[in-house]
């Protein structure tokens, strides 16, 4: 299979999705320029992360109207498996494929380090190969990835299974320590931390490479 990597301008994890895709996984990718107006075949996207379009108004705002996305909107309403990774998590709620914002970190700092999660696979086809309550260690990478949902809304995600990675210390004040959700569907995941990050063990770990693996299926 092939895998379409979204580029705008500002991306700067491409390459990162790329390599671990290729030199790590063996999984055959290609980049999308985001001015494209088709996914030139692919059988799965990734939105990687970075700073599209400078993140000009709020991370992801202008992202959401680029050209590609229409088809990467078409594509993951007819169950195509999407994955944003931080910029591209903002991307997906931008485009309101994921409920809820990501807004400035709560000490309005940037975070550069190594966290852990935990795990509810819930309906998320992504994570179908995880037990409950399974932790890994991925990197985060931002400075606007504190999640934002009121309360009802946070009750009916956790109700329907779309909660699916969670901080086990919450390092940016997200509402439910919410690092990851996915849609009613399950073929869309949005997260802040990076899997691609974490798939060299010389490099910090490979709890990402699973992760990835995921887009075999």
């Amino acid at each position: 299979m092939t895998v379409g990597i979204v580029v705008f301008p500002g991306s700067n994890c491409d390459r990162d999705v790329h390599w671990a895709l290729e030199g790590c996984l063996g999984i055959a990718s290609r980049y999308l320029w985001h001015e494209q107006r088709d996914l030139d075949g692919v059988e799965a996207v990734v939105l990687p992360g970075g700073f599209s379009y400078g993140d000009y108004l709020r991370c992801g705002a202008i992202a959401r109207f680029a050209p590609l996305l229409e088809e990467v909107r078409r594509f993951a309403e007819a169950g195509g498996p999407v994955l944003g990774i931080c910029n591209g998590f903002q991307v997906l709620t931008e485009m309101g494929l994921l409920p809820g914002a990501l807004t400035r970190n709560r000490d309005l700092h940037f975070l550069c380090q190594s966290t852990e999660l935990s795990i509810n696979p819930g309906a998320c086809h992504w994570l179908r190969d995880y037990a409950l309550g399974e932790r890994i260690q991925l990197p985060i990478a931002h400075g606007e990835g504190r999640y934002q949902l009121d309360a009802e809304q946070l009750d009916r995600l956790e109700q329907q299974g779309q909660i699916v990675l969670r901080y086990t210390s919450n390092p940016n004040g997200s509402v439910g320590d919410v690092a990851g959700l996915t849609n009613r569907a399950g073929n869309v995941l949005g997260l802040m931390p990076h899997p691609e990050r974490a798939c060299d063990q010389s490099l910090g770990g490979i709890d990402g490479q699973r992760l990835l693996k995921a887009i075999l299926r």
